[in-house]
């Protein structure tokens, strides 16, 4: 397996295609790392600014260049000696028009060949005989769009299809329906009489039969009715029988032929209760994929299988791995594709990642031939060695004191997983109660459980599950599950409230797949299908009701409301830290190591300002105490709520504390606080949500945003905050640089997101997704061969100090790669009174070794963040003399040391780097 030393992430987008990363390759080449690690490329949704919406897995994005551009960019890389690795989404499709496969799927139901790639629940659409899909993206009732003649049929002339439009949305007919319509149009176009009328009616007679025309038979209809001449003044003319705005006869004849379809249209609010395909979380456009389906895998890997083949493409990042049926399956068939090539030769593993969030304690699932994860854990663990927890325990008083109703952080998250059940994931849950009560209705034992107590029960065993989810197989269940499942059972029934507590031994027998194991004579396939889909609804509902739910309403810390983390989890103390680095090496020691990604909730040098807030509480209380006096004048009333709500303002002076500039205040920047304080409170769905936008109270957070960054109505406020975020400022840059050190020395792959190796102020996604100047990057980079580091220190705000210490670190990686990608981990120990501000480690690989060693808690070694760090440590590593021999600066000169104490270590950066 080719393991990267380092990655570097790009976003492409129709403005950043495949050209635009080419020409970014000779810096990345410069700065040092091996791999580059792009959003999805393969054809997405039109305008696409993410590529997360593919609608064709086998063809190269045009909007990034298509083939040609994507060659050029191969080339480079092959030049430069870098590697590729894909992010790539095996889940869920963009469905609408653009997708032949969906509209196949519309088209003919489950006659179609991809009605199988589709993890659609075909009988829970009601009164279609045939089952169907159920289309909530009308802006209205159904029968009021109808009416109103939003909804038209229209001919294709060139195709010799007909469809239904709802302005840009397009809805084929099934062509077993065009013999009727033919029929109509030419009645309604009195050209019976007229050659094509004729000639329309035999092809309409000749397909009038139940049946015809067949799926195989459908294309040469179409092809024979586009082909009659004169036929489309005549079907234009007839068309006005189906006519529905304010006439009766047409609304009903319309009506009749869109209930004989394979879908049903429907206002957009039935998707809360009533959608039956399940979807990417909650948006109705990316339907999810029955990636285990053997043709839908082989098909959406023809690109993938190619580029491998060809050497184009080193590695891969599975997006969303907790979303499908059975990861354990796809990532088993994924290295059987990886392994032989076109001519069916054995071919190496590949570099596998996975888009996967170990809750805590949770240990990475067996996936065949995964490396490991995309490194959220490691986030996580740096952040929170990083925290001060004495002063993280004060920050945590404040909290309760602004937000009482919020405090209980335990009681948070179950509200969002309740608002998350009823609303965005209800349809979901819906299948999943409809499954269950059709399995207990299958034997007498059972068939008294009714589906509003077995609705009752899966709901506490939602709401107690303690992570993303388990990975039963139709093979069994491992123990670790089994336990998991069986604690969460024990929690929920010690909450049920009726006498039927046996409803609880038959859910977990359900899960872990007993109840077909124990002679009972239950539908083996539905059982298998409602465990393995029960698993499938977890991930998704822990991540919309932990991270875009209670991570927007609990704001104790911002800092540690991250992707994968948990805000309540204590900070650690080095030893931990430790420990968990020596399991890292034992489990993944080649997975990646991410400070920041395209779903982190903030810039990571926007977090370590944040984490520092914990190094100056008392300040910071003060602070606070005094901006919410100064600010209450431009808090509004909005229908009797407060706005913003006193959650909502402490979270935007933290927010404020991680993206201040320390310049002036733009229009640019006020705008993007606007923004990200609409998204942050929508995403909380307390005062205002998505799905039911309160435009009061969200004009008066606009407008608070507006005023408190105004210095001709808040000097004095922007003053004191000012203060106060310099020192934030400092404090963070040295979290900061011990983060970068950490990531990219400790065990794991370090993945750098695009434009980081500067500072990272940015804020959630669409922010971080902002044109990166690599211009002036490179040109930093080339200006700086050797860094001097007092220099750069002194400039620290201009982030070339970052920059030069990525470059730094990544070539050390590049000359050492054996230690970095399976050398040993070993604590070395620090003594004097500062010893616990100290986080120092040994790496080996043979010969080679490196010692590492990073501070934290700065507040007392830099006046509470008004001066660069004195050289007043007062601790020293501990090595014998054996592991002292032959030390010498890996960062800077490179000299022999002489001292190994921290004060002389640190003596212009508070982060070293020694090697022999």
């Amino acid at each position: 397996m080719d393991t990267p030393l380092s990655t570097y992430r790009l976003q492409l987008t129709k403005d950043f295609g495949f050209d635009d990363a080419a020409r970014v390759v000779p810096y990345l080449k410069s700065l040092g790392v091996t791999h580059l690690y792009t959003s999805p490329f393969f054809k997405a949704r039109p305008g696409s600014a993410h590529g997360y919406d593919v609608v064709d897995h086998r063809v190269l994005n045009p909007e990034l260049g298509g083939e040609e551009a994507f060659a050029r960019l191969s080339a480079a890389l092959k030049d430069a000696g870098l590697g590729l690795i894909l992010d790539f989404v095996p889940n869920h499709m963009a469905i609408g028009s653009d997708n032949a496969w969906w509209m196949d799927v519309l088209e003919w139901g489950q006659k179609s060949p991809r009605a199988a790639s589709f993890d659609i629940s075909w009988e829970l659409l009601p009164h279609r005989q045939s089952g169907g899909v159920l289309l909530p993206v009308l802006g209205r009732p159904y029968g009021d769009a109808l009416t109103a003649g939003e909804i038209v049929l229209k001919y294709d002339a060139a195709e010799g299809s007909f469809s239904a439009w709802y302005f840009d949305h397009r809805f084929p007919i099934n062509p077993q329906r065009y013999s009727d319509i033919i029929k109509t149009v030419v009645s309604t176009a009195h050209a019976a009489d007229a050659p094509a009328g004729r000639a329309l009616l035999a092809l309409a007679n000749e397909h009038a039969r139940p049946g015809l025309p067949s799926y195989a038979q459908a294309p040469a209809l179409k092809r024979r009715l586009a082909a009659i001449e004169g036929a489309v003044p005549i079907i234009e003319r007839g068309l006005s029988a189906y006519r529905t705005d304010h006439h009766e006869a047409g609304t009903n004849t319309l009506h009749r032929l869109l209930e004989r379809q394979h879908y049903r249209l429907a206002d957009w609010h039935l998707a809360i209760s009533g959608i039956n395909y399940r979807r990417f979380f909650d948006i109705n456009d990316l339907a999810g994929l029955r990636v285990e389906d053997a043709r839908t895998f082989r098909e959406m890997h023809e690109l993938v299988a190619r580029l491998v083949a060809a050497d184009q493409l080193q590695g891969l990042r599975l997006d969303h791995i907790d979303g499908l049926l059975d990861p354990m399956q796809y990532t088993q068939r994924l290295q059987q594709l990886f392994r032989s090539g076109r001519s069916g030769e054995r071919r190496r593993s590949h570099y596998v990642l996975v888009e996967k969030i170990l809750a805590e304690g949770e240990d990475m699932p067996a996936f065949p031939g995964v490396a490991g994860t995309t490194g959220y854990e490691c986030l996580n663990t740096i952040s929170r060695v990083l925290v001060n927890q004495f002063g993280r325990e004060r920050l945590d008083a404040l909290w309760r004191e602004i937000d009482p109703a919020r405090a209980d952080f335990g009681a948070v998250l179950e509200n969002a997983k309740l608002r998350v059940l009823d609303t965005i994931m209800a349809s979901e849950f819906n299948v999943l109660v409809q499954l269950l009560s059709r399995i207990a209705a299958g034997h007498f034992s059972t068939r008294d459980y009714s589906t509003d107590r077995l609705r009752e029960a899966l709901r506490l065993y939602v709401l107690e599950f303690p992570r993303y989810r388990t990975y039963v197989t139709a093979a069994g269940s491992t123990v670790n599950d089994r336990a998991v499942m069986s604690r969460t059972i024990a929690a929920a029934r010690r909450r049920w409230q009726g006498t039927d507590c046996d409803i609880f031994k038959f859910l977990r027998d359900a899960l872990t797949l007993d109840l077909i194991r124990n002679g009972l004579p239950y539908s083996r396939p539905r059982v298998r299908k409602f465990a393995l889909k029960m698993q499938q609804f977890t991930g998704p509902m822990a991540a919309k009701s932990l991270e875009d739910t209670a991570l927007y309403r609990y704001h104790a810390l911002l800092g540690l409301n991250e992707v994968g983390g948990e805000p309540t989890l204590p900070g650690l103390s080095v030893s931990e830290f430790h420990d968990r680095m020596v399991r890292r090496v034992r489990q993944s020691p080649h997975g990646l190591t991410a400070t920041a990604t395209h779903d982190t909730k903030r810039g990571e040098d926007a977090r370590t300002r944040i984490l520092a807030l914990s190094e100056i509480p008392d300040l910071w209380v003060k602070c606070v105490a005094e901006w919410r006096r100064l600010n209450t004048r431009f808090v509004a009333s909005a229908n009797g709520k407060r706005s913003p709500g006193p959650g909502h303002e402490y979270m935007l002076y933290q927010t404020l504390i991680g993206a201040w500039a320390l310049g002036p205040i733009d229009k640019d920047f006020v705008r993007r606080i606007e923004d990200y304080a609409i998204k942050a409170a929508r995403e909380g769905k307390l005062e205002t949500s998505w799905l039911n936008p309160d435009g009061d109270y969200e004009q008066g957070l606009r407008g608070f945003v507006r005023a408190i960054l105004d210095r001709d109505q808040s000097a004095e406020f922007l003053d004191s905050f000012a203060s106060l975020a310099r020192r934030a400022a400092l404090l963070g840059v040295l979290n900061s640089l011990s983060q970068l050190v950490l990531k990219a020395t400790m065990p794991g792959v370090p993945d750098f997101y695009q434009g980081t190796e500067t500072w990272d102020l940015s804020l959630v996604d669409p922010d971080n997704r902002r044109p990166v100047d690599f211009g002036a990057h490179q040109a930093v980079l080339a200006a700086s061969a050797e860094p001097g580091w007092v220099e750069l220190a002194s400039h620290w705000t201009d982030g070339r100090i970052k920059l030069a210490l990525t470059h730094r670190l990544l070539r050390l990686r590049k000359e050492l790669p054996a230690l970095f990608c399976d050398g040993t981990y070993e604590p070395v120990e620090v003594t004097g009174p500062h010893r616990d501000q100290i986080v120092a480690f040994r790496r080996s690989s043979g010969h080679n070794r490196i010692m590492v060693a990073a501070a934290r808690h700065f507040a007392g070694r830099t006046d509470h963040g008004t001066r660069w760090p004195d050289r007043g440590w007062q601790a020293e590593l501990s090595l014998d003399q054996r592991h002292r021999q032959g030390l010498r600066d890996a960062l800077g000169g490179g000299g022999q040391l002489q001292s190994l104490e921290i004060s002389e270590l640190f003596a212009a950066l508070p982060v070293a780097v020694l090697r022999n």
